[in-house]
This record gives structure tokens, C-alpha cells and sequence, in this order.
């Protein structure tokens, strides 16, 4: 087979204690999967069906690296996320099941354009230009759950410049993992390389050219993103 131009590579992020990478292939998002920050962003934590987004795979940048403050923004905002890298596929996974399909767990970083998010939002609009646009996804290594076990609790942190900015624990959720395993794949069929970030705690805000921002999830490590000039 051959192409106009040639195709771009294959996102991948590193597996911890492997020489092979994860290819990824999409990446899912649950929006307000936290009660508190579903009350800071002006919403009622229900047990309504939760809402996704999404993130295009080349929109992922590695650990410790430098991302640059995006253009169109004035209101640039971190959201510390556990990320869940799925292993073998399936549609309409039973809750009971849906730890089997997960490969392993990471730290990640859902950066946004706030302002244009917001905007977006009032004017019954997709997320698109406040939630994907490049290098809107640090991610950390993926450390395999045959490591470090199934993730149902434990500490989940953000500092800027040492301060911490967001403190809660993964018990918080209000859709465990398994509970979003099965309601994405009841409607779009879960593919192995498939990564789903499962929302993120209150306590967002604004970052800056200059800012160091570190996310620390117990059983996975950091993730540290340095915010550059902007671009």
C-alpha cells in the first residue's frame, strides 16, 4: 500500500518495566466524574448517566516534558487525572468483567483552555477547542495492573511550583472505573490501546508560562509538565 505523504507515527506512551511501548489509539474522558468539582464548575453531582469527551492520541506529551502555553487562551488550566489504558476490547462489558480489559494505569493531566471551553459550553457547543488541542495530554508511564493492582482508592494530587492545588482521593469518584468501562462500551466498542481519563477533583486552575505542575497518584508516581512561552 502507499500514500499521498507518509503517515504520521503511532502515539505510544512507555510501559514501566517494559522495552515495548503502549500504542494508543483514542482517548476517552469522563467530564465531572468528581462531586466537588462538578460543584466548582457550577453543577449538581448526580448519578445521572455520565457524559464523555475525547482527546486525539497525538495530543499526548511524556513525562517531565515542556508544554507550551497554548495560543487562544487566557485562562490555561490543569485537572490531575488516573488514567486507564485498556488491554483487550469489547463491547457491552459487564461491570463484573470490566477490570479484566484494563492493561495497566497511569498519571495524567487533562490540560484546557478554560475560557474557550466555557464559552463553548454556554452556547450548547462541543468541547473540542478547549479540551483537544495539542499537547493537551501529559500522561505518565503505564505501569501494568498485573504490577500494581486495581486502583478503587488512594491519594490523587496536583502541585504548582510546590503548592498543592488539588487533594482528594480516588475512592471519590462517581463512576468507579469499571462503572465507565461498561457505559463506554455499551455504546462504542473499547479497542486494545484505548486510554480513558476518569475525571478530575476539584481544586482547578490557572497555570503559567513558568509553572512546574506535578501530579502524584499513590501506587503510580508523578507526573511533572513544565508550561513553556507561549506558542
Amino acid at each position: 500500500m502507499t500514500f499521498v505523504f507518509d503517515p504520521m507515527p503511532t502515539p505510544s506512551l512507555p510501559v514501566a518495566g517494559e522495552d515495548a511501548r503502549f500504542p494508543v489509539r483514542r482517548i476517552f474522558c469522563v467530564g465531572r466524574n468528581y462531586a466537588a468539582h462538578a460543584r466548582e464548575m457550577g453543577k449538581d453531582p448526580d448519578r445521572d448517566p455520565p457524559f464523555f469527551f475525547t482527546k486525539p492520541a497525538d495530543a499526548i506529551v511524556e513525562d517531565k516534558a515542556t508544554v507550551p502555553y497554548p495560543p487562544e487562551t487566557a485562562n490555561f488550566h490543569y485537572e490531575a487525572e488516573l488514567v486507564v489504558a485498556i488491554g483487550t476490547g469489547g463491547d457491552n462489558i459487564a461491570q463484573g468483567d470490566a477490570l479484566a480489559h484494563v492493561y495497566g494505569y497511569a498519571v495524567g493531566n487533562d490540560l484546557t483552555r478554560r475560557d474557550l471551553q466555557l464559552e463553548a459550553r454556554e452556547k450548547g457547543r462541543p468541547w473540542d477547542w478547549g479540551k483537544a488541542f495539542d499537547r493537551s495530554a501529559p500522561i505518565a508511564a503505564i505501569r501494568k495492573a498485573s504490577d500494581v493492582g486495581h486502583l478503587s482508592k488512594g491519594s490523587i494530587k496536583l502541585s504548582v511550583n510546590g503548592e498543592v492545588k488539588q487533594d482528594a482521593d480516588l475512592s471519590e469518584l462517581i463512576w468507579d472505573v469499571p462503572e465507565v468501562i461498561s457505559i463506554i462500551s455499551a455504546s462504542i466498542e473499547l479497542k486494545p490501546g484505548d486510554l480513558i481519563m476518569t475525571g478530575t477533583p476539584a481544586g482547578v486552575g490557572a497555570l503559567a508560562p513558568g509553572d512546574i505542575c506535578i501530579v502524584t497518584i499513590e501506587g503510580l508516581g508523578d507526573l511533572t509538565t513544565t508550561i513553556g512561552p507561549k506558542a
